[in-house]
């Protein structure tokens, strides 16, 4: 049996919602052990989770699959002549074998394309799903298919349980009570109607707010079963759909929406994934993620130099392109991971609790008595990591280097990645979220061979196994099985199960079939950071959790969290704004501000802005009080930290550390809604998002 401590390994008691929260990672089959004062273990309960346990999956029979690419529609040529690229792809419910063979297929969601333009595109739906290559300056358009129904053409309910006490897209509501917090008389049991989507492409900047995934947006499928008064769009839909129209000459309809993306950004790896209000969580576990690349301009490869000759310098490749044959019948030396957390049945049905109970043991008082949600949990560990789709696959790879473009895409883990159990290897970060970096970072030498990334962090990292020994390393990771407040792992928390959350994929590494042509990464010369203006506005921002008294199934009191928050700091109090409140934050358009996310709470948690990529521009530590909580009114301790090597350049994602201001510099160019939240999918989908506008409120937008 695995056993999870009641302390940290430095001895500091942990508090019982990161001790459950980590009982919760470890599932089935798992013991739970308190650490009495004297070093004492006594077992506490059998870890909940599904009922198929990690020990019972085998690991590494199953090779990784490299996602295809996704196939075109077509090209349209747009008003003024420039040419667009079309997609029209669907999200499915389908079966897929993410456990090894022998075990039981999963039902999961999925997107898909529905239409190509070549014979041999690949309409396949999967998940993940199919990666978008975009061309820098060359637009991409989308129509987004809501697909969730049955052969009958009838909605499909939920895979997940769906808490509606919370401040969901709400379709029962009708048109008056959607995109609400609805009350009850009774406390509710899970919403098993049609299922409202809207996609959002993580990390696209100038798009205009019609294609961002807003998330009062959302629609249903076009079913034959919608009950009679249920919503069937969101609060937003109808005014973006007028704004598509008129901008580039997309007509909305039943079941659908069509955005349109620029791609004059920077290139980089972004992501889309689905965003409907209070249900992110949800509707993204069941699986619908995907890549989305953008490459060329004058920040791509080729703008990469070798500063041995001044040459363009040769990056690992091929990636996948569209049309390849599927199965690919060459070698990909460049390949995008999605590493993803979840839990499975014995059936081998997804699992993600359906009771609060589950996160800390709370059973009431729920709503409409007491205060908590009866479904949400805080937070949510799987205790199995899957790469690309499958738990725990294969990777083969040659003794040469590889092009790894990462996504921590799990719920609330906060990722380690550790090559360091590689005998021999290197590796490099080149890359984040807003494209390369000012300088290659030498992950192995400096950094412990450890790669941290927080939710919805990319990381593009050139790994070489020139001198790795033929045979089979596993990559690890040593973040941990609980919420995850920054420190060193094994001394300030607990790492990762190293039987099974420690483990992500296993490289086989073999001989190399031929010379490696690529540049080695130290002699990479990246393109220029060309620096944002001057800011004209700091903007003080408060991460907040809120507490409540509940209890346990014996009647005991316990607290725990209700929901947690943002909102601004005023005069150093705190002012807690909610999804449903005026928008507060509201920069004018081309303005440059500062944003300062200052973390009051107990955990980290990774903050992203859409709409704009940001400058991490350092973080400062705020005074304690003798409790060791953040002391109000706020005030900072004048320790101030540079951002770390890998968050050089842009970043739309950052990891903001509890009891610090973590500060960037974003510009503001484009108007519209947005909205800005933190990225563990349970803190936004309970509060912790809140709508923002670039420029004045727009003529006709809903109040």
């Amino acid at each position: 049996m695995t056993e999870i401590s009641s302390r940290t390994s430095a001895g500091r008691p942990i508090s019982r919602r990161a001790f459950i929260a980590a009982a919760g990672a470890a599932g089935a089959g798992f013991v739970l052990y308190a650490v009495l004062p004297g070093g004492e273990r006594v077992a506490v309960a059998q870890i909940p989770g599904g009922t198929l346990p990690p020990g019972q999956v085998p690991k590494f029979q199953t090779p990784m699959l490299i996602p295809p690419v996704m196939p075109r529609a077509g090209t349209i040529v747009a008003r003024g002549g420039k040419n667009v690229d079309s997609y029209e792809i669907s999200m499915r419910q389908f079966s897929q074998q993410i456990l090894p063979a022998g075990l039981p297929p999963t039902t999961v969601w999925g997107y898909g394309a529905v239409a190509s333009a070549k014979k041999r595109g690949l309409l396949l739906h999967n998940a993940p799903s199919l990666t978008i290559e975009a061309k820098w300056n060359r637009p991409v358009r989308i129509t987004w298919i809501n697909d969730l129904v049955d052969d009958s053409g009838d909605h499909l309910p939920h895979l997940l349980p769906v808490d509606p006490t919370l401040h969901w897209a709400n379709p029962p509501g009708g048109i008056d009570g959607r995109d609400s917090r609805p009350t009850f008389a009774t406390t509710p049991d899970a919403y098993d109607g049609p299922v409202p989507i809207v996609t959002h492409v993580h990390g696209a900047i100038g798009v205009g707010d019609e294609s961002d995934g807003y998330a009062e947006a959302w629609y249903l499928p076009a079913a034959g079963d919608i009950p009679a008064g249920f919503a069937t769009e969101g609060t937003w839909y109808e005014f973006f759909a007028g704004k598509a129209e008129a901008g580039f000459g997309a007509e909305w309809g039943p079941g659908y929406a069509t955005f349109q993306y620029p791609n004059d950004q920077r290139a980089s790896t972004l992501w889309y994934h689905d965003h409907a209000l209070g249900m992110t969580r949800l509707n993204v576990y069941a699986g619908p993620a995907g890549f989305f690349m953008i490459r060329g301009g004058p920040d791509g490869d080729d703008a990469v130099l070798d500063g041995r000759t001044g040459a363009t310098a040769v990056l690992p490749g091929p990636a996948p392109k569209e049309n390849d044959t599927f199965p690919p019948n060459k070698t990909y030396y460049e390949i995008p991971i999605a590493v993803q957390d979840r839990s499975f049945n014995d059936d081998g049905s997804l699992f993600y609790p359906d009771t609060r109970e589950f996160f800390d043991g709370i059973v009431g008082d729920f709503l409409p008595e007491g205060e908590f949600s009866p479904i949400w949990n805080p937070e949510f560990f799987g205790n199995m990591l899957i790469a690309n789709g499958n738990t725990w696959p294969f990777q083969v790879v040659e003794q040469r280097r590889y092009r790894f473009r990462f996504l921590n895409g799990c719920q609330s883990r906060f990722l380690i990645l550790d090559f360091s159990g590689i005998p021999g290897v290197e590796a490099w970060q080149i890359g984040n979220e807003g494209g390369f970096l000012a300088s290659p970072v030498d992950l192995t030498a400096d950094h412990g061979g450890r790669l941290l990334m927080g939710l919805a962090e990319r990381a593009d990292v050139i790994v070489d196994f020139t001198n790795v020994p033929v045979g089979n390393h596993v990559l690890g990771n040593v973040g941990p099985d609980e919420p995850f407040g920054g420190g060193v792992p094994g001394v300030d928390f607990p790492v990762a199960d190293p039987d099974s959350t420690g483990q992500v994929l296993e490289f086989r590494v073999v001989p190399a079939a031929g010379p490696d042509p690529t540049t080695p990464p130290q002699f990479l010369v990246l393109p220029p950071i060309m620096p944002l203006p001057p800011e004209t506005v700091h903007r003080p921002l408060a991460l907040i959790e809120k507490m409540g008294m509940g209890h346990g199934a014996q009647g005991e009191p316990l607290e725990g969290p209700v929901e947690a928050l943002l909102g601004e700091v005023v005069d150093g109090l705190l002012v807690e704004r909610l999804w449903m409140d005026p928008v507060s934050e509201n920069p004018a358009v081309g303005a440059t501000e500062v944003w300062e996310f200052v973390n009051t709470t107990g955990d980290a948690h990774p903050m992203h802005v859409h709409e704009v990529a940001f400058e991490v521009v350092n973080r400062e530590g705020l005074l304690l009080g003798a409790d060791g909580e953040v002391a109000v009114p706020i005030e900072l301790d004048g320790v101030v930290t540079p951002p770390e090597p890998w968050e050089t350049g842009f970043k739309d994602t950052v990891t903001a550390y509890p009891g610090q201001v973590t500060r960037v510099r974003a510009m503001f160019e484009y108007p519209g809604q947005y909205v800005w939240h933190c990225h563990i999918v349970e803190h936004e989908d309970n509060e912790m998002m809140r709508p923002y506008r670039i420029g004045p409120v727009q003529p006709g937008q809903p109040m």
